[in-house]
């Protein structure tokens, strides 16, 4: 499969494309300044992807400090993956999967130790990828959901070994 598009930090001009891909593929949706909030305490994590210079999906983050889930005592450095998205015309051509790999190699630079996210217990293909990338789930939150439906708590260590690295652009 050809690479047909391109990554590059997020700007202050591309928030409208991005709330708007938010707004289309996501049921939570975010204010502007929350989105702005994060660009600029975290902008290494706040990823885009685009092809044709239209933005076909981001990913943001963010780094806190609590406690690990896994394996660890004591406090801990973590990404946390808030949000993630790819228009559905743009899916299955490696976006997402670029997106991952590229904030997690970011979420070191933060000195992050971990990384976790919350996906839907029904989204099937995102809990596929994230396996893909080693997270493992390691806890489900009951009706995390405005709508009810409950969520999976994933996690990885990092960093992102350069095993996994060759692995993933290999398939």
């Amino acid at each position: 499969m050809q690479k047909t598009f391109t990554l590059r930090n997020f700007e202050p001009s591309d928030l409208e494309q991005v709330m708007q891909i938010n707004r289309l593929c996501l049921p939570e949706n975010y204010t502007s300044f929350f989105f702005l909030d994060l660009y600029q305490k975290y902008p290494l994590t706040f990823i885009v992807a685009e092809e044709k210079n239209k933005i076909a999906g981001y990913i943001m983050c963010r780094i806190e400090v609590g406690l690990p889930n896994l394996g660890r005592l004591g406090l801990t450095r973590k990404g946390h993956v808030v949000s993630i998205a790819v228009l559905p015309q743009y899916r299955r051509k490696g976006i997402g999967q670029a997106l991952m790999v590229q904030a997690l190699k970011n979420m070191e630079k933060y000195k992050a130790k971990e990384c976790f996210l919350e996906v839907r217990v029904s989204n099937t293909p995102a809990i596929n990828l994230y396996k893909k990338l080693g997270f493992t789930v390691v806890r489900t939150i009951h009706s995390y959901y405005v709508d009810g439906e409950d969520a999976y708590v994933m996690a990885r260590k990092l960093p992102l070994e350069t095993f996994w690295e060759n692995k993933l652009f290999e398939s």
